[in-house]
């Protein structure tokens, strides 16, 4: 109620006068909704988490960690908003909701006397001053590479959004403060540079040796040699950043190696669809040329049919054919797709994709059920179909806000069986 009229009196005020005024009419907003809220962070340990990515798998086992130790905790990020033991989806398409959500949620987790509340970090949440009044006692850093450069305008003032955050845990009025940073990370000086009394490095060489398997992988741990049902070098570091943390928390390595080997994966984050097929199929959210990079490297071992639609309508229009230059170096088959268009006509988007393919063949199936469908379908024994760019966003965004309900696993499910049913 109070967001809907907040909106009518935003549209009273003519767009120059507003554009001007908007720092201002944020942080209020962020005040009003702290004060109504009584300023729930006080009185909660709050764990922010930032980068471009990773920020959910981490999230998710810090939560895992916290939980296996016997903490209570409360949970808001891309995926899910979780108070104790009730969870629910985050439908709101924003990693970090409103102020007034925000506020809300962590008055709800002092409430139900949750031991700490861990919560996503986005750049655009500081663009308006959601992250204000948010009394930070722990801050994980990722990393950083680019991303929403249209929104911030360059590369350096998306990186100066994200410190901010640092600056926030520099300044919160919680008495012990940790920052913990990936030091492989080439900004990770910069997050340093705030000078939090407790700060907590973590590198790729703490997980050594490692393997990294087709279904998983080894690494090491405080000289605990530990199992994950992850896959990917990049959740080494996810697991790393997380129990890290754990540890500055006077969590023993037991307890966070039972936690990452009883830990299963995450909906939408190189998720396994397996639906007794002879080869595999990956949904994963994989938003930045780097994590697609990532992504399929994890799976080189096979030849990758690609079903690609990672760049939305209205922003970062660079990045749509790097993207598909991605796809062009590592993938063997590609089908270029519909993602969020929003405004913009969806196939102008991807003809900007198709510029990014110089050596591989690929075909358009504008229609993402059919997209899946068509990569499903050619695929043979010992191969991997990867679905790439929605995770498990719920909505495919169309013109005039136009919400279309999604799930690409779902329909990767569906879209198997009417095939195998065709079959038999």
């Amino acid at each position: 109620m109070i967001n809907d009229i907040l909106y009518k009196i935003k549209k009273l005020i003519p767009e120059k006068v507003f554009t001007s005024l908007q720092p201002i009419y944020h942080y209020l907003l962020s005040l009003l909704g702290a004060l109504i809220y009584f300023f729930p962070s006080r009185k909660i340990f709050i764990v922010g988490i930032t980068g471009t990515k990773g920020k959910t798998s981490t999230a998710e086992l810090v939560n895992a960690m916290l939980e296996e130790a016997g903490f209570k905790t409360a949970l808001l990020g891309t995926l899910r908003f979780k108070i104790g033991e009730t969870s629910e989806m985050n439908k709101q398409k924003m990693t970090m909701p409103g102020r007034f959500f925000v506020q809300q949620f962590l008055r709800k987790a002092v409430k139900e006397k949750c031991d700490y509340a861990i919560v996503e970090m986005t750049s655009q949440g500081v663009l308006q001053y959601r992250h204000k009044f948010i009394q930070l006692n722990a801050l994980i850093f990722t990393n950083l590479s680019p991303e929403h450069i249209e929104s911030h305008g360059s590369y350096e003032n998306y990186i100066e959004a994200k410190l901010k955050i640092a600056k926030a845990l520099k300044k919160s009025l919680k008495k012990k403060k940790f920052l913990i940073v990936n030091v492989d990370d080439k900004e990770a000086p910069r997050f340093l540079n705030n000078n939090i009394e407790e700060q907590y490095k973590y590198s790729i060489a703490d997980a050594e040796p490692y393997e990294l398997k087709k279904d998983g992988l080894i690494m090491n741990f405080m000289g605990a040699k530990i199992n994950a049902h992850l896959s990917g070098k990049f959740n080494i570091y996810n697991i790393l950043a997380a129990a890290t943390f754990a540890q500055t928390q006077n969590i023993g390595r037991e307890t966070i190696k039972n936690a990452i080997e009883k830990f299963r994966g995450i909906r939408g984050r190189v998720e396994k669809i397996e639906e007794g097929q002879d080869f595999s199929i990956i949904v994963d959210y994989a938003h930045t040329a780097d994590s697609l990079e990532k992504l399929y490297e994890t799976f080189s071992h096979s030849k990758k049919i690609c079903v690609l639609g990672n760049t939305g309508g209205g922003r970062d229009k660079w990045k749509r054919p790097v993207m598909a230059g991605v796809a062009d170096k590592h993938c063997d088959y590609i089908i270029l797709t519909d993602e969020d268009p929003y405004d913009e006509d969806p196939r102008e988007i991807v003809r900007e994709m198709e510029e990014g393919i110089q050596n591989k063949e690929y075909e358009v199936i504008m229609d993402r059920r059919k997209a899946i469908h068509k990569a499903l379908s050619v695929a043979k024994t010992g191969d991997t179909v990867l679905i790439t760019g929605k995770g498990t966003d719920p909505y495919i965004m169309k013109a005039n806000n136009v919400k279309l309900d999604w799930d690409d696993a779902e329909v990767a499910r569906e879209e198997f069986h009417k095939i195998k049913e065709s079959v038999y």
